[in-house]
């Protein structure tokens, strides 16, 4: 499998799979959600779920005592009626994946800078932090 190696404070690694994820995301209509995690070797980080999610879906996704790394296409209407897409990026971190933070939060950081085009960044720990319209305000 071949990869690609970026630097941050430590190595940050985006797996084969991950980087056509994140193509996929940007290049179809198909897919508007990745959900990526750490894996071995260390640093790695690889796409867990690569899917069309409704905002349901990627919620129930994420698990409830382990750190993810989220970019979503949220699809939105403006309050004039536009039909507008905003990528986000989402550091999960619910209370349990404490131990989890310091290297999650080296792969947001990263992945702020590989994804130039995400404007929308947020730290979520519950899930209500992740409800829909919150999350259209901070894109809209």
């Amino acid at each position: 499998m071949s990869e690609a190696r970026f630097r941050v404070s430590s190595p940050i690694g985006l797996s084969e799979d991950c980087l056509v994820a994140l193509h996929h995301l940007r290049e179809t209509r198909e897919v508007n959600t990745v959900i990526l995690r750490f894996v071995d070797p260390p640093g790695m980080l690889a796409a867990e779920v690569e899917g069309n999610l409704t905002h349901e879906e990627l919620v129930a996704a994420l698990p409830a005592a382990e750190a993810r790394l989220v970019v979503h296409e949220l699809s939105f209407a403006t309050p004039e009626g536009a039909r507008r897409h905003e990528h986000l990026l989402v550091l999960w971190m619910p209370p349990a994946a404490g131990g989890q933070e310091e290297a999650y939060t080296a792969g947001y950081a990263f992945l702020k800078e590989h994804l130039a085009e995400v404007h929308v960044h947020l730290t979520a720990r519950r899930a209500d932090q992740l409800e829909y319209r919150r999350l259209v305000a901070l894109a809209g």
